[in-house]
């Protein structure tokens, strides 16, 4: 909210004191957030600039802040005692179990917090835990499982925050939400394994891929503080001191240099700044990933030939979303379908977490799912979702009965004020696609914005070839264009995620020819013979290989 403060007033003089906390974080918007308030704190010596966080690399902020002075504020946290485990455990899931159950069995009262890296390894751990407790019987006293992971629907969990009975206990599972976001009273023991799920960048091939890997020091003294709240508490890291000192980095990765800057290049451009390998980043992104970002902003006009602001990428900068949503949201006012693009992009940018999917009703889940998918692909599945709620005028019990989010499509519903909001201030004209029946203008003004994000189907069937890249990649298993009979030749996708393999995510049918209309400057005419001939395989047309391609 800050970063968007500095469009409509870059020297923040409605300001005269700014606190940014968790600093250690390194954010994104916080590192940026750096960089332009220094700059501010340069030219008014007035303003009070307190950068704050429990556990960061002071001396390095200091030296940042050209030598600003460094306070140590001791707060009133109890002792935690850390435990370190003698050998490196092989089952970092099955170590956090029987540690918790030796806890149960031989601590006095206090309770639990578990650190996970996701969903799938909550889910499997309380199942463990409630199987041990099951056969277990009375022989140990009352534990009480609750999980807290970003997907959990709102009501449930809330429970982490209710109270524990008398003679029992309680034992948090959470992802690194409970790192510093969220604070459990009662929590007494803390067993870190050690691991967090970090996003990572490749601007060689557009991909980001969520990988576990290990967590930093300030991560775990972070997760070790949170024992010491209420009076003092034990830390149990499984994984050895050795580990601890050697194979754990100092900070986390600074999210700045392991992402796509596609919006932060086009923001810094709208302030104009365009000298970005001067600009003073505390840790600088790589080079290629900033020329990626420039490249991609220059393909959707955002900037001219020589880096600078367009017109149209001034339109864009206002909307605080990716630039090809931005693209798709101005691009829809040509084709008349406004009101459906703002659905979809807000949809979007929420549509991981939209489908709850219970461990014990996954079947009833699916069908759910399954009831809302239609001809098009997945943009229109998530369109159908959002128009079915809003008949439903916004019902937390049509979310309930559909297994659907409520607190995810309220955050869809604000996201999309706020962009129906700035559509009037770039003076775009929200309308309605005029003829229900045609979702064509939808599709194109979408691929207005994502015709960098395009593959067809390679000859064997069963995969894909992006566009630009030329990278083999998957449908994914929860697109509803998974297994599609007959599959789509051309597709275009949301984003492309490497797990097991490269696959593409939210997923929408496309024609070759649109390719040519939306973005002229892109895609050549022989670019499509090439891609016809393929999908008719056909052998290559002399000369129109990929290789040979200026643009590649």
């Amino acid at each position: 909210m800050l970063l968007r403060e500095f469009l409509t007033e870059p020297d923040l003089a409605g300001y005269s004191a700014l606190i940014i906390d968790e600093a250690h974080e390194r954010t994104l918007s916080t590192d940026i957030l750096f960089a332009l308030v220094k700059d501010i704190a340069r030219f008014r010596p007035e303003l009070r600039l307190l950068i704050s966080s429990a556990t960061m690399d002071a001396e390095k902020f200091s030296e940042y802040f050209d030598g600003a002075p460094v306070f140590y504020v001791p707060g009133r946290r109890y002792p935690v005692d850390i435990h370190y485990t003698p050998q490196p455990e092989a089952n970092y899931l099955h170590a956090a179990i029987t540690t918790v159950f030796q806890i149960h069995t031989t601590q006095p009262k206090g309770d639990v917090l578990v650190f996970f890296t996701g969903q799938d390894e909550i889910e499997t751990a309380m199942e463990n835990i409630n199987d041990t407790l099951h056969a277990l019987g009375n022989k140990v006293a009352e534990l009480t499982v609750c999980p807290i992971y970003a997907n959990l629907p709102s009501e449930m969990q809330a429970k982490i925050f209710e109270p524990t009975p008398e003679g029992a206990r309680k034992v948090v599972l959470a992802t690194n939400i409970a790192e510093t976001s969220i604070t459990i009273d009662g929590v007494v023991f803390v067993i870190d394994p050690g691991f967090v799920k970090q996003n990572s960048y490749n601007p060689r091939t557009g991909m980001a891929s969520l990988t576990v890997v290990p967590c930093s020091r300030a991560s775990a003294n972070q997760r070790a503080g949170r024992a010491g709240r209420v009076g003092p508490g034990k830390a149990f890291r499984l994984y050895t001191k050795w580990a601890f000192a050697n194979e754990l980095e100092e900070n986390t990765v600074p999210e700045i240099q392991r992402t796509n800057l596609g919006m932060v290049v086009l923001l810094l451009k709208s302030l104009g700044i365009n000298d970005l390998i001067g600009f003073e980043f505390m840790d600088p992104p790589p080079g290629e990933t900033l020329m990626r970002a420039l490249e991609l902003l220059y393909a959707l006009g955002a900037l001219n030939d020589r880096g600078e602001l367009t017109k149209l990428g001034r339109r864009m900068a206002e909307f605080p979303v990716d630039p090809m949503l931005s693209k798709a949201i101005i691009a829809s006012e040509d084709y008349h379908c406004t009101d459906e693009v703002l659905s979809i992009v807000s949809m979007l940018s929420e549509s991981s977490s939209l489908f709850y999917r219970p461990k014990d009703k996954k079947m009833h889940a699916d069908k759910a799912r399954a009831n809302f998918v239609r001809p098009g692909g997945d943009h229109f599945t998530l369109l159908n979702v959002w128009e079915q709620w809003a008949e439903s005028n916004y019902s937390q019990t049509f979310c309930y009965e559909q297994f659907l989010q409520f607190k995810v499509l309220s955050r869809v519903r604000d996201i999309r004020d706020q962009l129906a909001g700035l559509c009037e201030r770039v003076e775009v004209v929200v309308q309605g696609n005029p003829n229900a029946t045609d979702i064509t203008p939808i599709q194109k003004a979408i691929t207005s914005g994502y015709f960098y994000c395009t593959a067809r189907m390679q000859k064997s069937g069963d995969s894909y070839r992006t566009m630009k890249t030329q990278q083999t990649v998957y449908i994914h298993p929860s697109s509803s264009l998974f297994q599609h009979q007959p599959p789509p030749k051309f597709v275009l996708y949301y984003e492309l995620v490497q797990t097991t393999k490269s696959y593409m995510r939210q997923l929408m049918d496309i024609k070759p020819q649109w390719l040519l209309e939306v973005a002229p400057h892109f895609f050549k005419p022989t670019d499509l013979e090439e891609m016809a001939a393929a999908s008719r395989k056909l052998p290559r047309t002399v000369g129109t290989s990929n290789s040979a391609n200026p643009r590649d």
